[in-house]
């Protein structure tokens, strides 16, 4: 089992920055492809970044792609989302999801995909 806590999450006026944090605990998280994931008032859940277990591997949205960076420290088990020049329309709930890799550099973003999830945190941009 993997338990999953974000944070970092807030308010943010467009154009902003906001870091977000993923702290894993229970088994090992070196061992999982991490992901996150958001989901807008009234839309699905949607990929946003993954990461490979190793870290040398990371994927990004189109939507988020130049913006947003993904980041892991299997040291601490955290995983990092770098979101900048943010805008409106990423205003969601984000959500770190983990995977059990069995390949270094594996990349995965669908979240049928994903075993471990956390509860959630809010981002919210102004205009």
């Amino acid at each position: 089992q993997v338990q999953l806590v974000e944070s970092g999450g807030g308010l943010v006026q467009a154009g902003g920055s906001l870091r977000l944090s993923c702290a894993a605990s229970g088994r090992t998280s070196s061992g999982y492809g991490m992901g996150w994931f958001r989901q807008a008032p009234g839309k699905e859940r949607e990929f946003v970044a993954a990461i490979s277990r190793s870290g040398g591997r990371t994927r990004f949205a189109d939507s988020v792609e130049g913006r947003f960076l993904i980041s892991r420290d299997n040291a601490k088990s955290t995983v990092f989302l770098q979101m900048n020049t943010l805008k409106p329309e990423d205003t969601a709930v984000y959500y770190c999801a983990a995977r059990k890799a069995t390949t270094t550099l594996e990349i995965r973003v669908e979240e049928t995909q994903y075993d471990y999830w956390g509860q959630g945190t809010q981002v919210t941009v102004s205009s």
